[in-house]
């Protein structure tokens, strides 16, 4: 970031992309809730936007935090424009999302269940129990109380939990004995 602030040319950005891409990519593609092309899409607009703002960037936070930051905005402004422009998908919160890998046999889709969380579930969930802040970076990012992210995550657990436990001890027609 330093070679970047102190250059500003083209191959200390390329260097601080490629540090910071693969991380955010996935942390927006959870957020999502799955889809490729929107995660792909958040991530540069979060790039964009980030290269705009850099000059107001504080160092209040690590720049991954700030990353994270701009990444669930651009990602709540997708999610506005999915919803105007199609409504809300039954994938996207149906039981197919808390499917079995019918390939492994029994092996449960971690992903699609987190997926199938509601958006603020999902992102507390996922940035405390998969990107490692804390309650306070939480609280920051959201612009919630530590409290309400503390009782979002219990609650995104608990129903992670319900969503997960309905399908152990399900049995699939291949697993039945004959």
């Amino acid at each position: 970031m330093d070679d970047f602030l102190r250059r500003a040319d083209e191959a200390s950005f390329r260097k601080l992309y490629r540090a910071h891409t693969p991380g955010l990519y996935r942390f927006v593609l959870r957020i999502l809730g799955g889809g490729d092309p929107e995660a792909e899409e958040a991530v540069q607009m979060t790039w964009v936007l980030a290269v705009q703002s850099l000059a107001g960037f504080r160092w209040e936070s690590s720049l991954r935090t700030w990353l994270a930051g701009i990444a669930l905005n651009t990602c709540r402004e997708i999610r506005r424009r999915r919803l105007r422009e199609r409504g809300p998908l039954v994938s996207e919160r149906g039981e197919a999302m808390v499917a079995l890998d019918r390939q492994d046999g029994a092996r449960m889709d971690l992903e699609r269940a987190v997926a199938s969380l509601p958006d603020g579930y999902r992102e507390v969930l996922v940035l405390h129990d998969v990107e490692g802040y804390t309650h306070e970076e939480i609280a920051g990012l959201l612009g919630i109380d530590r409290g309400t992210s503390k009782s979002q995550l219990s609650r995104a657990r608990r129903e992670l939990r319900g969503r997960l436990s309905g399908l152990i001890g399900r049995e699939t027609p291949e697993a039945r004995p004959s």
